[in-house]
C-alpha cells in the first residue's frame, strides 16, 4: 500500500509538471479558426504548422536562438570553471577566513537580481559592454549554487588521494586537471546544465543589458513577439516552445549524469 500511494503521488506530480508542456504542444498545432472557435480539444482536429511558420517568417527566431546558445553556452563554461576552481579551494585548500568566506559567498543566493540591477547597470557601462553580449555573460560567469554544489562534491574525495599526489611532487593545479577533473564528470553534468538553463532562459537582465534587438535572446523576443501579435495564442505558444525544446531534449539526454551529481553532491 504504501508503494502504491508513493507511485500514485509520483504520477500526479509529473502530471502536474507535464501538462503545462502537453497544453503549450497542442495549442502551438492547432489552427487559428479552432483555437478562437472554442472547440478546442485535448489533441488538434487538424494538425497544423502555420503558427510555426508564422512565428518564423516574422521574427529572426533563428538569430535569437543563436544569441540564445552562444551565450548561454559561454556562460555556462565559464561557470563551470569558476565553481570547479573555487570549489577545489575551499574544499581541499586551507587558508584564513575560507569558512567566513565561503558564507558570504553563499549569503549572496539571497539577493534578488533587482537589488544589484543598478549596481550591475553601471559597472558594465562603466568597462563600456552595455548593448554587447558580454554585458550578459561576465555578470553571470560565477555562481554562488555552483559553488556550494561543487565544495560539497569535491569533499567527497578522499584526502589521502590528493595528499600522495601532491607528495609524488604534484602541484594543486596538477592535481585538480589530472586527480579532481577525471573523478568530477557528474558534477560537471550538473553545473553545465543548471548554469545553460538559468542563462537560457534569463530574461531581466539581458533586456537591461541588451540594445539592439539583433541581440535579443528567446526570451525578450517572446515578449516582442506578444506585443506584436497580441492575443494570437497559437503563434505565442509555438514561440515558447521553440524555447522550451532545447533545454528539454538536453536534460533528457544528461539525465543520468544530472542526477548522479546531485546525489552524491549531498542534494536529497
Amino acid at each position: 500500500m504504501s508503494r502504491v500511494l508513493r507511485t500514485g503521488a509520483a504520477l500526479l506530480a509529473a502530471l502536474v509538471i507535464i501538462a503545462p508542456l502537453y497544453w503549450m504542444v497542442v495549442v502551438a498545432f492547432s489552427s487559428r479558426r479552432e483555437l478562437l472557435g472554442g472547440d478546442l480539444r485535448v489533441w488538434p482536429r487538424q494538425f497544423t504548422l502555420e503558427n510555426v511558420e508564422r512565428v518564423f517568417s516574422s521574427f529572426p527566431v533563428v538569430a535569437w536562438f543563436g544569441n540564445s546558445l552562444a551565450i548561454s553556452l559561454v556562460v555556462a563554461l565559464l561557470s563551470v570553471t569558476t565553481s570547479l576552481l573555487a570549489g577545489y579551494a575551499f574544499a581541499h585548500l586551507r587558508f584564513r577566513g575560507s569558512d567566513a568566506l565561503f558564507f558570504i559567498a553563499l549569503g549572496t543566493l539571497v539577493l534578488p537580481i533587482q537589488v544589484i540591477m543598478v549596481s550591475l547597470f553601471r559597472l558594465v557601462t562603466g568597462l563600456g559592454l552595455y548593448g554587447t553580449y558580454w554585458a550578459v555573460i561576465l555578470p553571470t560567469a560565477a555562481s554562488a549554487f555552483g559553488l556550494f554544489l561543487a565544495r560539497q562534491f569535491l569533499l567527497g574525495i578522499p584526502r589521502e588521494l590528493i595528499e600522495a599526489a601532491r607528495l609524488d611532487g604534484a602541484g594543486h593545479l596538477r592535481v585538480f586537471r589530472s586527480v579532481v577533473l577525471p573523478l568530477s564528470k557528474p558534477l560537471i553534468a550538473v553545473l553545465f546544465f543548471m548554469s545553460l538553463l538559468q542563462s537560457w532562459n534569463d530574461f531581466a537582465w539581458p533586456l537591461i543589458a541588451l540594445r539592439d534587438n539583433a541581440l535579443y535572446t528567446l526570451p525578450i523576443g517572446l515578449l516582442y513577439l506578444q506585443g506584436q501579435f497580441g492575443s494570437d495564442y497559437g503563434a505565442t505558444m509555438a514561440f515558447a516552445l521553440v524555447n522550451v525544446l532545447p533545454m528539454v531534449v538536453v536534460f533528457l539526454v544528461f539525465q543520468r549524469y544530472f542526477v548522479a551529481g546531485l546525489t552524491r553532491s549531498g542534494i536529497r
